[in-house]
């Protein structure tokens, strides 16, 4: 764990006051709207290399994100499943895209359906077209268009994530009413994200190690991973840019996004991790809305949680909620 991170009694308490900015409602509400005004359909297509799964069924779907462009994804099920089946929706961690059907076999085999969602630029099927009109600076995506919130990247990433439960309405077989969003660090930010903004279409939460959380805490305590590229960035641009770069981080932080979501949210910590230090996943979790909120601490876990050990708590967490999927036989 980071010198300058909390003890563990600490964490458990720290909830620092940081209010939202005063269009930050607003800022998402025309974000999503414009998104959605672009219309366009979902299409999905039978991956037919994928018959030596003989338990799964894999679909390869396109759907509306940012500006109408196609979002890349994987849906995959039970071979055989009669639905509606509940749904996870899954995001990315950072420098990673939807990958290949094979590497997301766990969710289908505990008997749910999983939409994988490419992340915009960093994966191989989804191009970051409409880059921004901004700063392009430095080489990772923390600072691409940071100049202002409606340049900035995770505009774009974030929308696309939330279209992507909206396109769950349109595929056949799933169940609306039983989407549950998830993802690790990146994606456990963008799970955060997603339950901030798709209000009661998100029936549970499960963030792990989640990254995106208390910008301002994370670029002083932190060495490893993504948000030194932000620091970098603030080293050469000191004089004039700082205050500018975290008005434009503010609309992104997951605490933000906690304070506005009303779904059960099963979060996991790692005490020892040098990427999303643990102080940060705390301020989005003690911040989080919903009073049925669960964290998995791993007390030796670094920026891999708990790794093989979390799935079968999640397992168990969404079984309580009544979100398992009801198995045949």
């Amino acid at each position: 764990m980071p010198l300058t991170d909390f003890g563990t009694d600490e964490l458990v308490g720290y909830r620092p006051r940081l209010p939202a900015p005063p269009d930050f409602d607003a800022f998402w509400s025309r974000t999503l709207a414009e998104a959605r005004s672009y219309g366009g359909t979902v299409k999905s297509e039978r991956v037919t290399s994928a018959h030596l799964l003989h338990t799964v069924e894999v679909d390869d779907v396109r759907f509306p994100g940012w500006n109408g462009e196609p979002v890349a994804a994987w849906l995959l099920r039970p071979r055989g499943a009669e639905g509606p089946l509940p749904v996870v929706v899954t995001y990315i961690g950072y420098s990673g895209g939807r990958g290949l059907p094979t590497d997301h076999l766990f969710w289908s085999a505990a008997g749910y359906a999983q939409l994988v969602v490419d992340s915009r630029g960093q994966g191989h099927d989804t191009p970051d077209r409409t880059a921004g009109d901004g700063t392009q600076w430095a080489g990772g995506f923390m600072t691409r268009g940071i100049d202002s919130p409606e340049n900035y990247y995770y505009r774009r990433l974030i929308t696309d994530c939330v279209r992507a439960v909206d396109a769950v309405a349109e595929l056949p077989g799933l169940d609306p009413r039983r989407v549950v969003v998830a993802g690790g660090s990146q994606g456990g930010g963008l799970a955060l994200a997603v339950a901030g903004l798709a209000g009661d279409r998100v029936a549970a939460a499960l963030p792990d190690v989640p990254f995106l959380c208390h910008f301002r805490r994370a670029v002083q305590i932190t060495g490893e991973g993504p948000y030194p590229e932000i620091v970098e960035y603030l080293r050469w641009h000191s004089r004039d840019r700082v205050e500018q770069t975290f008005a434009t981080l503010d609309h992104f932080d997951g605490v933000h996004f906690a304070q506005r979501a009303t779904a059960p949210a099963l979060f996991s910590v790692g005490l020892m991790d040098p990427v999303c230090p643990p102080s940060t996943v705390y301020a989005a979790f003690n911040n989080y809305r919903a009073q049925d909120r669960t964290m998995t601490v791993w007390p030796f876990g670094d920026h891999g949680g708990g790794c093989g050990s979390n799935p079968p708590v999640q397992l168990s967490w969404l079984r309580e909620r009544g979100l398992a999927p009801e198995l045949s036989g």
